[in-house]
């Protein structure tokens, strides 16, 4: 009988090992694509090391590009985050349970540029990206953000809805539509349509783009074309091709 109880709590031992590996597994990220130097640093970490293609990637870790790099990380195989040349990103929250029993991401733009495509999110979700004068509360979306040296910051949702705001600490904030005026570039927004630096909260849509200054105030505001000069690069291209190859593989997936 003794022999029988020993053997059942390893069995149960054994499982409960299993259930928590598969819970972190499946709450962590993976580089899937590197070109140039990718670099990781773990919360325990003094130095950045490395990061290669199936690095994985967990709470806390900070991911960078040099020059003329780039990097892509698969979140869980549900989400895509690409970085540009030069850009840090924070991996402050990956899908950690709260007391809501949300599953709850946020991931900062410290510097640089990053794309994002987040499959669409629902009620016991959350995925929120910031940079350092604006948070991004994301619904399902295809998104790209660019955060300059001086901290201009600016966001462009391809496809989706973003809703930004420079108060995310404030959950009282009416949100308001962006109007769907062309824009060409950062030009200062005049009259009624100028932003102080009170707190606001903008809905963003598909094919619209906001930019503030350094000290979160909006800048440009509007719609943007894949015409313009900005949407030609390669970068924007590469993003693109890479976008229409993962869903296609998804559809067939699920056929």
């Amino acid at each position: 009988m003794l022999f029988r109880r020993i053997v059942l709590a390893v069995i149960l031992i054994g499982v409960i090992m299993t259930l928590t590996a598969k819970d972190k597994n499946d709450k962590k990220g993976i580089v899937t694509f590197t070109d140039g130097q990718v670099k990781r640093k773990t919360v325990q970490a003094a130095l950045w090391s490395d990061a290669p293609v199936n690095t994985q990637i967990l709470s806390g870790d900070k991911v960078r590009t040099y020059r003329q790099s780039r990097a892509e990380l698969d979140l869980a195989s549900m989400d895509i985050i690409r970085l540009a040349p030069r850009t840090i990103i924070d991996i402050v929250k990956l899908y950690d349970e709260t007391i809501e029993k949300k599953l709850q991401t946020k991931i900062k733009l410290e510097e640089g540029e990053l794309w994002a495509q987040i499959h669409e999110i629902e009620m016991d979700t959350e995925f929120d990206i910031s940079a350092p004068i604006a948070a991004a509360a994301i619904t399902g979306t295809i998104l790209s953000m660019k955060v300059d040296a001086d901290s201009t910051t600016q966001l462009k949702v391809y496809h989706g809805e973003v809703h930004i705001t420079n108060a995310p600490q404030n959950d009282t904030l009416k949100p308001k539509s962006l109007k769907p005026v062309q824009v060409r570039g950062p030009v200062q927004i005049q009259g009624p349509h100028e932003v102080s630096v009170d707190e606001w909260v903008y809905i963003v849509k598909s094919m619209q783009q906001l930019t503030l200054d350094k000290n979160g105030k909006v800048i440009s505001k509007g719609q943007f074309s894949d015409n313009d000069v900005l949407e030609k690069r390669d970068w924007v291209k590469w993003n693109k091709q890479r976008d229409a190859a993962r869903t296609k593989q998804l559809k067939k997936h699920k056929h």
